[in-house]
């Protein structure tokens, strides 16, 4: 186990409009900002098309599957990390019916806005967080 602890230096929030690729804008936005290490805290919007990944076996490393489709959805959340300028984020889906997702892809593009709240924060470095090496 590895733990880090800092504070927040600032809460940034960013507002996509219709048509937006959700994934190359907030790569876009992290690095305008010059973002190093940051929480995703949360998001609402919705989607005119939805593409993320998901694990599909119990091996390591896991297979992978790549649900991709068109269609209007609500963002029911959003959350993630900044690792040393690397977005990682993953995304949860709403229909009438259920909640899917996982981690998010290009390919994603806004229907009416995606709102997004990224804390930016001092004195942690969170570079390889999300790698399956051991960190302790």
């Amino acid at each position: 186990m590895r733990i880090v602890s800092g504070n927040v230096k600032r809460v940034h929030v960013v507002h996509l409009n219709n048509g937006d690729d959700i994934l190359l804008s907030l790569r876009q936005a992290v690095k305008e900002k010059n973002i190093q290490h940051g929480v995703i805290l949360g998001a609402i919007g919705s989607v005119t098309a939805y593409h993320f990944h998901v694990v599909a076996s119990t091996e390591v490393p896991p297979e992978e599957l790549f649900p991709k489709r068109k269609g209007a959805y609500d963002i029911a959340d959003m959350t993630g990390f900044i690792f040393n300028g690397r977005v990682h984020c993953h995304i949860i889906f709403s229909d009438d019916k259920i909640a899917f997702g996982g981690h998010l892809e290009e390919g994603c593009k806004v229907l009416t806005f995606n709102v997004v709240s990224i804390a930016e924060v001092d004195e942690m470095d969170l570079t390889d967080f999300d790698t399956l090496q051991r960190l302790d």
